[in-house]
């Protein structure tokens, strides 16, 4: 028999019996597309979660920790391969103050090199990087902690921020010493950047970015108004360091150096390297338990086709006699279980990309509804992703299950006798 008359014969008996073809495929369908639906909402939510880890944060971008941390030392790192820059910020440790048109507040200040923040990735929502002496960057949020206390304001009221628009504007930056305020010192600086607002919407960014060449001047100032007590209990400045590597796919390598070099480290690779690892257990205990409903769909298989064996007893027994050896008979049997796997799969895909596009669409409004629209824009969550590794995992299980449940039958369909099949009343 040739695979076209094989074919035809698988045909003629879908159509011979297609309500209960109908019905097989379409527990075939309903179980395959609920192990892809179920499993891609850790898909989503894997999504979900990096994506917002990996927008909110720089993903080259590896924190070193050393209590004893040097320009040496951060210098040294900049030769570990694929590192493309190294930032070593300063952060001063005593309270600073700045005025601006009368406008007052704290100053958190760091002391950097400009050239390395510019090789980092460093962005300016406006303005330029400084390129004098006495030009300096501010965070997004540096006019809001510069308060006019000159105001009154009503109890619960919060007292007028600087309003004004900061490039471009002078303001002086001091600190007050207590054994002698006359040697206190007033810098003027000019603000020509402003940094970009950080990706998280609840940081604050008030830092003010020095030149490091301003550190050793403001050290001896601060020295010189302080007393030796408050000296000994407080150092100048506190160091950190940012090690940015040149691609994302080097960041596990660096981090490896710098562990290994006796740095303590953090970098989004190891965050992300968890979360992997969390939802990797998380899809695959999905993947079981929508693995389960198919199962309950090859009973269906089985079922269907052990009927077919019954009801074509007469034809086996006619083919055997023809000379049709029990390895086409099965053949047979295992191309419809197949069909009946492979249709199911092929509709459960479609419409598991249907499902998974309308929860994406309308369950976030439906939660943002029922929380009483608090949500905002800020509400964004992928609830379902379909990649195609789960489209091909789903549908070697569906056809796998297929075929297993067919296989018994097909079996059974060999071992028929054939006179007691040609005499097998219809």
């Amino acid at each position: 028999m040739s695979f076209k008359d094989q074919i035809a014969f698988v045909r003629q008996h879908i159509r011979r019996n297609r309500l209960r073809v109908f019905m097989t495929v379409l527990a075939a369908t309903m179980g395959t597309a609920f192990l892809i639906v179920l499993a891609s909402v850790g898909f989503g939510l894997q999504k979900t979660i990096k994506d917002d880890i990996l927008s909110n944060q720089m993903v080259t971008q590896i924190e070193v920790y050393s209590e004893d941390m040097t320009d040496a030392k951060a210098d040294a790192m900049k030769k570990i391969d694929h590192v493309e820059a190294v930032v070593h910020r300063k952060s001063l440790v005593p309270m600073a103050m700045g005025e601006l048109e009368g406008h007052t507040g704290s100053m958190n200040t760091y002391f950097t090199d400009f050239g390395d923040e510019q090789a980092s990735g460093f962005k300016l929502a406006e303005g330029r990087f400084p390129e004098k002496p006495g030009e300096v960057i501010v965070g997004s949020q540096f006019a809001a902690q510069l308060i006019d206390e000159s105001v009154e304001v009503e109890e619960g009221e919060e007292p007028a921020s600087y309003e004004g628009k900061v490039i471009g504007q002078t303001f002086a930056f001091s600190f007050e010493g207590e054994n002698d305020e006359t040697a206190s010192k007033t810098w003027p600086f000019t603000i020509v950047g402003v940094k970009e607002a950080p990706g998280k919407d609840w940081a604050f960014d008030g830092y003010l970015y020095l030149d490091e060449s301003f550190m050793e001047e403001m050290e001896s100032a601060y020295i010189a108004a302080s007393s030796d007590n408050e000296q000994e209990d407080m150092s100048f400045t506190n160091s950190s360091v940012n090690v940015y590597a040149d691609d994302l796919a080097n960041v596990k390598a660096i981090t490896q150096t710098l562990k290994d070099d006796g740095y303590a480290v953090y970098s989004v690779s190891e965050e992300i390297e968890q979360i992997d690892v969390f939802f990797l257990a998380l899809k695959a205990g999905l993947i079981f338990v929508g693995t389960i409903a198919i199962l309950i769909a090859s009973i269906g298989i089985f079922n269907t086709m052990t009927m077919a064996v019954t009801e074509r007893t007469r034809e086996i027994g006619v083919m055997k006699a023809l000379g049709a050896g029990p390895k086409l008979i099965q053949r047979l049997f295992l191309m419809e279980s197949a069909w009946i796997g492979l249709v199911g799969t092929v509709i459960a895909v479609v419409i598991s990309y249907g499902v998974s596009f309308a929860a994406n669409a309308i369950l976030p409004i439906v939660v943002d509804a029922a929380l009483g629209g608090e949500t905002g824009d800020s509400f964004k969550v992928t609830f379902s992703v379909i990649p195609w590794q789960l489209v091909l995992i789903a549908s070697a299980i569906s056809l796998t299950v297929a075929m297993i449940s067919g296989w018994r039958p097909a079996r059974k369909a060999t071992k028929t006798d054939v006179i007691g099949a040609l005499r097998h009343e219809l």
